[in-house]
């Protein structure tokens, strides 16, 4: 996707917000499942941070059957995602998705450098009280579907698919199944 303006919206003010997404919502068929107004405004970079998978408590993830992405602080590593720019009225369903009121995550505001060296404020999300655990093939799958859909960067991409999911393969929900299968089917088109 070409990157698109992220100017003039550095900020949570009016009727929008915006959201960096570094895991599966990174994919749009995954973010528009339950926030539709979900619009694509620009690959961006989060400085001194990493991606890591874990589970909540040592709990295994029901949804994806293995370790889910979250972030944590690391000087000298970056995390690439997309920012979305959506409408307050998906807040809610956007906390509820990543498990806020049970405490699964915490909200954050993090600055990100879009890839034309801007800087803008984004809500995101942060896993709390996580074991480190491999994701799922299927969950892997969706991220790296999401990364090449928004044209994060090559090496990055490359780095994504390196990851070693765990050994899980048994049936994951329709759902999913469907989000997957729509966004093989939107990059084969492209």
């Amino acid at each position: 996707m070409a990157s698109s303006d992220c100017e003039g919206h550095a900020g949570q003010e009016g009727e929008t917000f915006l959201y960096f997404a570094y895991g599966s919502n990174l994919l749009s068929e995954r973010i528009h499942l339950r926030n539709p107004s979900a619009e694509f405004c620009c690959v961006a970079r989060l400085q001194d941070f990493k991606l890591d998978f874990g589970n909540f408590q040592g709990k295994t993830s029901e949804r994806w059957h293995g370790g889910i992405a979250t972030i944590f602080q690391s000087p000298g590593d970056e995390v690439w995602g997309v920012v979305w720019r959506m409408n307050k009225s998906n807040l809610s369903s956007l906390d509820e998705q990543e498990g806020v009121k049970s405490g699964v995550y915490v909200v954050i505001e993090i600055k990100v450098s879009t890839q034309e060296g801007k800087e803008i404020t984004c809500r995101s999300y942060l896993m709390t009280n996580y074991e480190s655990a491999p994701p799922s093939p299927q969950y892997k799958k969706v991220i790296c579907l999401g990364a090449k859909e928004n044209g994060l960067p090559l090496k990055y991409q490359e780095k994504l698919k390196a990851i070693e999911p765990n050994d899980y393969k048994g049936k994951i929900s329709d759902e999913m199944e469907e989000i997957i299968r729509k966004g093989e089917s939107k990059l084969c088109r492209t």
